[in-house]
């Protein structure tokens, strides 16, 4: 039987690539231009050398991460040491983190440590946890566990998992504490609520052998079921083991406790300036050219909380704003001003089952920087979840980042647009079983659709591509066509 609308709504919940942050969905439309955005910039730098601590700030991010400005490391630490001398503790924090690294400085761990601390003592959880690493490493200062227990404890109070976890362990081998196995298995428990697989795989294994809980069988594998959903290779084999010495009616309630967990998220505490992005990024996703003139095509659900929208292209980061969109079939149509590669959209009505397919696009930039990737995979089944007939479900392996990419066939025209997964720890809640890089594309017949209602667009098409091509100059196009989308 097929679901309902409602059931169909949680699944594509479940399914969204892209982080949402803050906004307002009824400023999605941008005109800011180039120069605005030069304009823009300049005035920050402006009121940053008239010791505007935000300014500097924002400055210093711009520079680091090349947003709006070439990608300047010496640049960055000069802005960010100009804040952190006006004692902005998030300034603090990531210059000391360019002096760990090397980053626009020489590295120096002294200096390191010295500007962590200044945060740490304002309350930055990031610093505080940092702060407890190095102490316990013994690096840039003589190792000291209870300077690092002291760290990593007001780092576990604002809850921050990374640091619980921390602080579990050093109870746990009672090093700068006392060992106590039960306040161990408690900061585990802290950060396993919040979701953290690393936790739910220790916590598990607490369960499994009586170490500071009482000895569990049921709840070790609930743990080790959710770890497992997040990828923990190592909690996966652990359930296969421990399932040889339980019976079938304890399995079925661990699963059934496992499928009714919901994390607890908690915000980690921090000085009042401490921001995430202090240049307003609030998403990114993908975008590929369909015209020469300068039409794209991303996801709605990249662009729909925007004030701005920026696109980093081989020429430079550049303004773009959102033209119209379709909230059903998740569809934004954006334009920027320029010259451009763009790629053929052909129906998707000829795509067979497992034909190649593939995409080119900017996913976890934080992670794996700006550089565009490639992915290639077949065409998994002609529907999406819940037999959805807007998707394919495609074998292409996509992170955050990859929504709105285009899915090509061996010919190089578009297929689909790349817009969700299906997310392992929600498969797992709803039906017990681990998902198998499940990921969906909205088919190209709907984004045909969508743009005949925009004459001035689909009369600018390109012709769909019939003629075999090398798979290399298939992927040269989608490369050309992809463009990075950063949502302001």
């Amino acid at each position: 039987m097929k679901p309902s609308s409602l059931a169909r709504g949680f699944l594509f919940l479940l399914l969204i690539l892209t982080l949402q942050g803050s906004g307002h969905a009824n400023d999605i439309t941008s005109t800011d231009s180039g120069n605005d955005a030069t304009r823009t910039f300049n005035e920050t730098k402006v009121r940053a050398e008239h010791g505007d601590v935000k300014a500097q700030c924002f400055l210093g991010e711009s520079y680091h991460f090349g947003v709006g400005v070439a990608k300047d490391e010496v640049e960055a630490v000069k802005w960010w040491h100009k804040a952190a001398e006006q004692g902005n503790a998030t300034a603090q924090f990531d210059l000391g983190h360019c002096y760990a690294a090397g980053n626009g400085v020489t590295s120096d761990m002294v200096e390191a440590i010295k500007w962590w601390r200044k945060a740490a003592e304002q309350g930055n959880v990031k610093a505080q946890y940092f702060l407890g690493l190095v102490y316990r490493a013994g690096k840039g200062t003589p190792r000291n566990y209870e300077e690092a227990a002291k760290w990593h404890q007001k780092a576990a109070e604002q809850g921050l998992a990374d640091a619980q976890i921390e602080l579990g362990k050093l109870y746990s081998s009672g090093l700068g504490v006392p060992q106590n196995y039960q306040k161990a298995a408690e900061m585990f428990r802290m950060a396993a609520e919040q979701g953290n697989a690393a936790a739910q795989g220790v916590l598990g294994y607490c369960y499994w052998v009586g170490q500071g809980v009482p000895k569990d069988f049921t709840e070790a594998y609930k743990w080790f079921n959710l770890a497992s959903a997040q990828g923990d290779e190592k909690a996966k084999g652990s359930l296969s083991t421990i399932e040889r010495e339980m019976t079938p009616e304890q399995i079925a309630e661990a699963q059934r406790l496992a499928h009714g967990f919901k994390p607890r998220k908690e915000t980690p505490g921090s000085s009042p300036d401490n921001s995430t992005s202090p240049d307003g990024r609030i998403a990114t996703g993908t975008g590929f050219f369909i015209t020469d003139d300068g039409y794209l095509i991303s996801n709605y659900h990249v662009v729909k909380d925007a004030a701005k929208v920026h696109l980093v292209t081989d020429a430079g980061t550049i303004s773009a704003k959102v033209v119209q969109v379709d909230t059903a079939n998740d569809f934004a149509l954006l334009k920027a001003e320029g010259r451009f590669a763009p790629l053929p959209i052909t129906s998707s009505r000829s795509v067979k089952l497992g034909g190649t397919v593939a995409t080119v696009g900017f996913p976890n930039i934080g992670m794996q920087g700006f550089a565009p990737k490639f992915a290639r995979g077949e065409i998994a089944a002609l529907s999406g979840a819940g037999d959805d007939a807007r998707y394919f479900q495609i074998s292409v392996p996509v992170q955050p980042g990859n929504s709105g990419g285009a899915l090509v066939d061996e010919h190089g025209n578009v297929v689909g647009v790349v817009s969700a997964k299906l997310d392992a720890a929600a498969a797992l809640a709803a039906s017990g079983q681990l998902p198998e890089n499940v990921n969906y594309a909205v088919k190209s017949s709907f984004l045909l659709s969508f743009l005949e209602s925009v004459p001035e667009v689909s009369a600018k098409l390109k012709n769909p591509v019939t003629a075999d091509r090398k798979f290399d100059d298939v992927v040269k196009s989608a490369q050309d066509a992809a463009v990075l989308v950063l949502v302001y």
